[in-house]
């Protein structure tokens, strides 16, 4: 699978750009219509996150500015009935901050407003993505939150929790909810424990 490019952006027609590696080979992928690839002049070098999907008939890149709209999309279809084209054609119309809070609060007309996709696809959308578009952006707002405020002592209380079994979640939030700034990291994992039970 290719996850990742990074080369030389040419615009291209029909939504897709080509990036063209330093090995000369020129990869035509597919993004967005509201990508920040766009901003770019064109000869720029770029680097972006891909998904390759593999039907029987054709073998594509769909291509995303951030590693959270990449996520977005793979989310997007694996809802029944949601192909990567219509997957594409949501992550158009909205930021994906905006699309989760959409899912998330059950907006069917925003979503729907995507081209080829109707009331009821929206309304799938939403039934079966709601509880993991929260997730997600609770993940995202922990994850940020352990890099930002973390010493050493409590990353390595988090990292010993997670051997334990408990989830990066779990244990990101058990440790940031202990009080004190200077303790060991053994009084980390102490306090934490206390609070996951």
């Amino acid at each position: 699978m290719i996850r990742c490019l990074k080369g030389i952006f040419y615009p291209n027609i029909d939504g897709s750009i080509i990036i063209e590696t330093e090995t000369g080979i020129g990869f035509r992928v597919y993004v967005p219509a509201n990508s920040a690839v766009y901003k770019y002049s064109e000869g720029s070098e770029v680097k972006i996150y891909t998904s390759m999907i593999v039907r029987e008939d054709a073998m594509n890149l769909y291509g995303f500015s951030g590693k959270d709209e990449l996520d977005l999309f793979e989310l997007l279809i694996t809802v029944n009935g949601v192909g990567a084209k219509a997957g594409m054609s949501i992550m158009s119309i909205m930021p994906p901050s905006e699309l989760k809070q959409a899912i998330a609060s059950g907006d069917v007309k925003a979503i729907s407003a995507a081209n080829g996709v109707g009331k009821k696809t929206a309304e799938r959308i939403i039934l079966e993505l709601k509880d993991k578009v929260e997730a997600f952006s609770v993940s995202k707002d922990v994850q940020a939150n352990v890099s930002a405020v973390f010493n050493d002592e409590r990353s390595e209380a988090v990292n010993a929790l997670i051997a334990l079994g408990y989830t990066k979640n779990e244990a990101a939030a058990a440790v940031g909810s202990v009080q004190g700034e200077s303790l060991t990291c053994e009084e980390y994992i102490k306090g934490a424990l206390k609070n996951l039970f």
